[in-house]
């Protein structure tokens, strides 16, 4: 977990290394908090402890029975006024998108998602 004082705290769920970290590292240089899982199960399990998150990035397609849409739906319930962005490289999936989400295609470009995160975490 990379972790800093009073930062904004953020769950990214992606199941390409790759693309995981440099979601990670960028959104860490830029001062947030992060918890970071590879599939919805893990995704699942961090919901389930009693950390606070002030977003969700999740792809939509991961390995196991749980999927993004599914993991953005626990989120919601858990913390029902926090952001959700979903990324994917299959725009033509059925949207099932959580209220008031952002929705940006793979690959995205991390200056952006960070400007889009930032906008959606100050309200």
């Amino acid at each position: 977990m990379h972790e800093r004082n009073n930062a904004r705290r953020a769950l990214v769920v992606e199941d390409e290394w790759f693309l995981r970290m440099e979601l990670v590292d960028g959104m860490a240089a830029a001062g947030w908090t992060l918890r970071e899982a590879a599939t919805g199960e893990v995704a699942m399990d961090l919901l389930a402890e009693a950390t606070a998150f002030d977003l969700l990035v999740t792809d939509i397609r991961l390995p196991g029975p749980t999927d993004g849409w599914q993991v953005a739906e626990a989120f919601r319930v858990a913390f029902p006024r926090a952001p959700v962005v979903y990324v994917s490289a299959n725009p033509d999936l059925p949207h099932r998108r959580v209220k008031d989400s952002v929705f940006l295609d793979k690959p995205c470009d991390i200056d952006r998602l960070l400007a889009i995160c930032e906008r959606l975490a100050a309200g």
